[in-house]
């Protein structure tokens, strides 16, 4: 019998780079949009989900006859993880760990960023204006980082070796920690918020995290303070954080991620001078989808003989647990 994988996403094999690293035991269908999906589906043992933004496998759902596992390209997959998708025996996988450094790196840029008033210097250096101004030492300001997974767990790290005092947000409080110096629970968070410098948030999307940023989250942070969303973007309420950063709630955001994708044009976030914007970029690097696929090709390897897979997804909690 044939070993099918759907690699949804992609219109050929040029589109996916290492693909061709493949056993050659594995027959390849590419369905880059729901109709081929529909079409590839039936009698197909793997799927590859090569565009992680994606949502198309819900609406092909009753194709997949014979499904066995799906690997996901990215470390979140909250647009692959539906009802029917989460009561089967599917097995689902993703990304976890390609991203972690580069987020970090990135969270730690815009914290610089921020505390050196970059953004202002860059805009005053655009009108030839020299303003000479004091800016912000970061050596024991304080960050709070909601998502204590992988990603999470890196920029503590990250921020730690630059002298920042770094807190963790999880579901369930500890005291002692590795790369904290404490984990909260959840319910704790409204009450941390006030003591924080920068709040990154790192959640996985689910239900419990909808829009756990709200109007009362940003009115309990220091007006000094900056949100960091490297998450997903209904984990913000966004009317309600243009409402802070217009008011002066909170000082700034740096935000990579939004409630619909791209931002729309008439959105005021683009036009805000505290408001750093980033297109959904801060994870990829030259070279991951490089590095992504080598943890796919290990796992097809993996299937293929019978072994266990690596980053298998908590289909309940909508994550990969920690070890």
């Amino acid at each position: 019998m044939a070993n099918v994988m759907v690699v949804h996403g992609a219109q050929d094999a040029s589109e996916v780079p290492g693909i061709e690293n493949l056993p050659s035991s594995v027959e390849l269908r590419f369905a880059p949009n729901v109709d081929t999906l529909r079409a590839a589906l039936p009698g197909a043992q793997m799927m590859f989900g090569w565009s992680f933004h994606s949502k198309e496998m819900r609406e092909a759902w009753a194709s997949a006859d014979e499904l066995k596992w799906i690997h996901w390209c990215g470390a979140g997959v909250d647009a692959v993880l539906f009802d029917e998708l989460a009561n089967s025996e599917v097995i689902l996988t993703n990304s976890r760990g390609v991203f972690d450094r580069a987020m970090a790196e990135y969270t730690l840029g815009l914290i610089i960023a921020f505390a050196k008033h970059l953004p202002e210097t860059l805009r005053f250096q655009g009108e030839k204006r020299w303003q000479h101004r004091l800016t912000e030492q970061l050596l024991g300001k304080r960050a709070l980082v909601v998502g204590v997974g992988s990603i999470g767990r890196e920029i503590a790290k990250v921020l730690g070796a630059f002298g920042l005092v770094v807190d963790g947000v999880g579901r369930r409080a500890r005291d002692t920690d590795a790369d904290f110096r404490k984990v909260h629970a959840v319910s704790e968070l409204d009450s941390l918020l006030p003591e924080a410098d920068f709040v990154v948030a790192i959640t996985p999307s689910t239900a419990e995290t909808f829009q756990l940023f709200g109007a009362k989250q940003f009115s309990a942070m220091p007006r000094s303070s900056y949100f960091i969303n490297l998450a997903r973007g209904v984990v913000a309420d966004e009317s309600a954080l243009v409402a802070a950063l217009r008011s002066g709630e909170i000082a700034g955001a740096g935000l990579d991620v939004f409630e619909t994708e791209p931002l729309d044009a008439a959105s005021p976030l683009w036009g805000m001078d505290n408001v750093i914007v980033s297109p959904h970029m801060s994870g990829d690097f030259y070279g991951f989808d490089n590095v992504s696929m080598e943890i796919f090709l290990d796992n097809t390897n993996r299937f293929l003989e019978g072994r266990g897979l690596r980053n298998v997804v908590d289909k309940v909690a909508g994550f990969v647990p920690s070890t």
